[in-house]
């Protein structure tokens, strides 16, 4: 198994503890790029898809690295929609 699928396996049992920095990297292995635009952008960050300019958009979290529940719920239903998991 790679560890793409295992961050996906881990994504999909919505742990508590899943991080921005695991998000990244399986965000980054569907193809989405991160994009922060703007001085005054702050937490907020935007995923985009370089094929389909899809965007996932989400507050980073702070000032611990560990995604909201909702968050995570949120993530996988885009990906869902998108047909990658």
């Amino acid at each position: 198994m790679s560890k793409s699928d295992k961050l996906i396996k881990r994504l999909l049992s919505k742990p508590k503890d899943f991080t921005y920095d695991e998000l990244k990297i399986l965000l980054t292995h569907f193809g989405y790029g991160e994009s922060q635009t703007g001085k005054t952008s702050g937490s907020r960050v935007a995923f985009i898809d370089k094929d389909s300019k899809h965007i996932i958009r989400l507050h980073k979290p702070h000032p611990n690295n560990e995604l909201k529940q909702y968050q995570i719920v949120q993530i996988i239903d885009e990906l869902r929609l998108r047909r990658l998991i």
